[in-house]
């Protein structure tokens, strides 16, 4: 039975993982910024995607194998959750072949084609390239550092996140101002921070050995079954990634009809925000899957649902505590963002801040419900949360409330989808509880 002195073990050390994830992810963008100007800025948002393919394929790959790896746990079968992280490893080896290939032939035509032009053509191809060529270690990093999380060191994972990400920002500093390599520095930054992260995970090794686990591979057979698991399971961690992207792709469009170029530049201020609140309730939703996943391995219903309510608890909490702060401190924040003293910019920003982040609470409750049936191995919840609240209902409704209330239309319509996509989960949700009350 989970404690809650252990429930706020794992909680804590994910929100913290992911903050610092959020904050090397606005400290990259601020020092490629100050150092390379406007193109450098502009090329860094337009390679956006392919690091967000490459790495939502890695989450893909490590929310997949590590559920299944803990399911397997909980019952209480070493050998078919190290066959699961064996299959999980085997998957990663032809998507890095395709990335690599895409690097080594294509990353000029990816530039092209993501609408690099002129000067910033360079740059972009450089960042791409580097990314593609380095996604082994990004998608062995996501794998191990999952399944360590699950394997019962979460401080391990905890901390070979963190000091991947703070050595990013060191490194920017080392790359772009001390030694001036440019667009290739600030890439390399950032590629070399899964290789440091995987040297701390390897510590993990050295514990298993100790303990016997029994991670051998030698005479494992393939096992079809276990793959479509672990796609299935890890499809909505791929498809909350991509989907961030599109969205932004479509909102960038919205506010560029409707503002011009500075209501782009003011809802990049409020995505940002957006993206570190979105990612310390992402924490507690990973915090809060290793437990749901043992208590699923061991049938364990009770366990389950008292981490799901500890869980619907901390979110909430922490989304109303973040909701609060930023309507309290909506100028402030927002100037701290405009280093222009751009005063149309700090005016949209000031009034959409109180709109957009009205979605937070819904938002939050939508995340752990996806995680808690990803964490259950029911895949198609899991995929129709996720897929609801970030292609499916957002983009029609953004459209549609631009056309009949403009710019506050396009602010409202995030709380409008997370509250529909909350309504359609919590009848999922229902559902289950009735068919678990059956005979």
């Amino acid at each position: 039975m989970t404690k809650p002195r252990e429930f706020f073990r794992y909680i804590l050390l994910h929100v913290a993982s992911m903050l610092g994830l959020s904050c090397y992810i606005l400290a990259d963008t601020f020092f490629v910024a100050q150092s390379l100007g406007a193109d450098g800025l502009a090329a860094l948002n337009i390679a956006i995607p392919v690091y967000s393919l490459i790495n939502g394929s890695g989450l893909m790959l490590g929310t997949g194998g590590a559920v299944r790896y803990a399911v397997c746990m909980g019952r209480g079968n070493r050998d078919e959750a190290a066959q699961a992280l064996y299959h999980t490893l085997l998957l990663a080896v032809p998507l890095c072949a395709v990335f690599l290939l895409m690097g080594l032939f294509f990353s000029g035509d990816l530039a092209l084609l993501l609408g690099a032009q002129g000067t910033l053509c360079p740059m972009t191809q450089v960042y791409i390239q580097c990314l593609l060529l380095f996604s082994p270690a990004f998608l062995l990093n996501q794998i191990v550092g999952a399944v360590v999380r699950n394997d019962g060191a979460p401080q391990l994972a905890t901390l070979a996140m963190l000091s991947g990400s703070f050595s990013n920002i060191i490194l920017d500093m080392v790359f772009l101002f001390v030694l001036g390599m440019g667009m290739f520095g600030a890439v390399l930054a950032t590629c070399l921070a899964p290789i440091i992260s995987l040297l701390l995970l390897s510590l993990h090794r050295r514990s298993l050995r100790r303990r016997q686990h029994p991670w051998r591979w030698e005479n494992r057979q393939i096992q079809p079954a276990v793959w479509r698991t672990v796609l299935a399971t890890g499809l909505p961690a791929f498809f909350t990634e991509i989907s961030s992207g599109v969205v932004i792709l479509v909102f960038n469009f919205l506010f560029l009809g409707l503002l011009g170029p500075v209501g782009v530049a003011a809802y990049g201020v409020i995505a940002n925000l957006s993206l570190v609140a979105c990612a310390m309730m992402t924490g507690v939703a990973q915090g809060m899957q290793p437990l749901i996943s043992r208590a699923w391995g061991r049938e364990n219903r009770q366990d389950m649902q008292r981490v799901l309510r500890w869980s619907l608890m901390a979110v909430l909490f922490l989304a109303i505590l973040i909701t609060a702060g930023l309507w309290a401190g909506a100028s402030p924040v927002v100037q701290a963002f405009d280093t222009e003293g751009n005063r149309a910019l700090q005016q949209i920003a000031t009034a959409g801040l109180p709109l957009y982040t009205l979605g937070l609470p819904a938002a939050g409750i939508n995340i752990v419900l996806a995680m808690f049936f990803a964490a259950r191995e029911k895949p198609i919840p899991a995929q129709g949360i996720t897929l609801l609240r970030g292609l499916v209902l957002i983009i029609p409704l953004s459209c549609l409330m631009a056309a009949c209330w403009q710019a506050t239309g396009v602010w409202l319509s995030f709380p409008v989808s997370e509250g529909f996509t909350l309504l359609v989960g919590f009848v999922w949700y229902q559902k289950g509880k009735g068919k678990q009350k059956q005979p």
